[in-house]
């Protein structure tokens, strides 16, 4: 099995492609070792102790290596960890984990969105699905849907674009105008 690794624009996270469907749908972000308990490969990665973040995606595992960690003593951990993971076909998360479940938005964020702005939270998260986190998901991370609410979009950043230096620009030159253009009732992004 080969495992193809990928630098991001975020210099601590690497994209590692092992050839395979990682996620059937959606991604998963692990943003700490507490997060990681419900994955046995997530749980493995952190367990090294050079590691910051993961995130699962349909292809890929992103992995944020710790601030003081250099890429070429964990590159090899992580590579080990994840050829042993798929070779042995493991499961990706423990079973009774609430892997599959997705907060509603205004349970995770405290936003309460207003019903009569249906239509526009319909065509954001088209926006999102086809236009952004594809683009998003090629650099190793997601960007995902938080809540709307009086010109205001809320949107979290996950995997390689949590923390990396770029992600604010990317997110107010390239999404924020994006989705502006295609929605005008959208004022403004922040990221939670």
């Amino acid at each position: 099995m080969l495992i193809e690794i990928e630098k991001t624009p975020n210099p601590a996270t690497r994209k590692f492609l092992p050839g395979r469907t990682v996620m059937e749908m959606g991604g998963r972000d692990f943003p700490n070792a507490d997060a990681a308990q419900a994955s046995p490969l997530a749980e493995a990665l952190f367990s090294t102790g050079m590691v910051d973040g993961v995130y699962f995606g349909r292809d890929f595992v992103s992995v944020s290596a710790a601030p003081t960690v250099e890429w070429d003593q964990l590159e090899p951990e992580v590579l080990s960890i994840l050829l042993d993971h798929f070779m042995l076909d493991a499961p990706l998360f423990k079973q009774g984990s609430a892997a599959g479940i997705e907060v509603a938005p205004e349970v995770a964020t405290g936003i309460e969105e207003d019903p009569a702005d249906a239509d526009i939270i319909e065509q954001i998260k088209e926006l999102l699905d086809t236009r952004v986190r594809p683009a998003v998901a090629q650099d190793g991370g997601d960007i995902v849907y938080k809540g709307y609410r009086d010109g205001k979009l809320y949107l979290g950043m996950q995997g390689a674009c949590s923390g990396c230096p770029s992600s604010t620009v990317t997110l107010k030159r390239g999404v924020e105008s994006l989705i502006k253009h295609y929605v005008p009732e959208v004022e403004t992004i922040e990221a939670v």
